[in-house]
């Protein structure tokens, strides 16, 4: 008599799971989208009381005259990328820019739902509008593609990352907001997921009509120059090499046909003397 085995109902559940997010629908993530948002918004509160701490958080809600004027800047900036029609995620996740002041810090970074942080380092050092659309753009794609949950799931997997989606495991999320933030060893994405972003940020500065569309290119070839005089970026870091990134994104802009002219840089202008750049 053959012996009957019973698959636990949990099991079951968890299995019909992994193939539902093995789905194009899903993006391969088992997190839901509001799983998404939920640890982004958690993500955020850990990001942003750790830089209020620090005094480096300049608070959207400021009555700051100049940080008003700086958030005006950048939201242009920000959301001509969000309405370029070309992100998936627009309406669903609530996008939110915040600025953080630390002039020597060359980063921006996107935590899963679509909170954006962008340093003052990185503002200071660009000089061309198109460059900081390029890198936000990037920052962007990564949330948008799920890139930022995806490789959470790889590290943390599911079950401790849905505890710190709902707020069940604050030692982990305060390492997750370090990851993301760069600083602890920054979050590894995949050259495949790097490359996805740098291609996504050409269809989104190309939908805009108004970014040239290999915007990102420029900011790599401002690293790759300073990389060869023996001073390389922080950023490099935690970041692929730009060698290849340059032609892939030049490449990806000619494929499409998109517009690759300078946009007027009065916004990030702006931005600079609102910040006192």
């Amino acid at each position: 008599m053959k012996k009957l085995i019973y698959t636990p109902l949990w099991m079951l559940m968890l299995v019909s799971l992994l193939a539902l997010g093995s789905c194009d629908s899903n993006d391969g993530v088992i997190f839901s989208i509001q799983d998404d948002i939920n640890l982004g918004q958690q993500v955020a509160h850990e990001v942003d009381s750790t830089y209020r701490a620090q005094g480096k958080l300049l608070e959207r809600n400021s009555t700051n005259a100049n940080t008003q004027k700086a958030y005006q800047s950048l939201d242009r900036i920000v959301n001509r990328i969000l309405t370029s029609g070309e992100v998936k995620y627009q309406q669903e996740f609530p996008w939110t820019v915040k600025i953080i002041r630390d002039d020597e810090t060359l980063n921006a970074f996107a935590s899963p739902g679509g909170q954006i942080y962008v340093f003052t380092g990185l503002i200071k050092y660009l000089n061309d509008e198109d460059h900081l659309a390029g890198v936000l753009a990037h920052e962007i794609a990564h949330a948008d593609k799920r890139h930022s949950v995806k490789q959470l799931q790889r590290d943390y997997g599911i079950a401790l990352l849905l505890q710190v989606a709902l707020g069940n495991n604050p030692g982990t999320l305060r390492q997750i907001a370090a990851q993301l933030s760069g600083s602890l060893a920054g979050l590894k994405f995949s050259r495949d997921a790097e490359t996805e972003a740098d291609e996504t940020s050409v269809a989104y500065l190309g939908g805009t009509s108004h970014y040239a569309c290999d915007g990102a290119a420029g900011f790599f070839i401002q690293l790759e120059q300073e990389s060869q005089q023996g001073t390389p970026p922080e950023f490099l870091s935690t970041h692929p090499s730009p060698d290849n990134r340059i032609q892939n994104i030049q490449q990806e802009a000619r494929e499409r046909g998109c517009s690759t002219s300078t946009a007027p840089d009065s916004d990030l202008q702006q931005l600079k003397t609102a910040l006192g750049l």
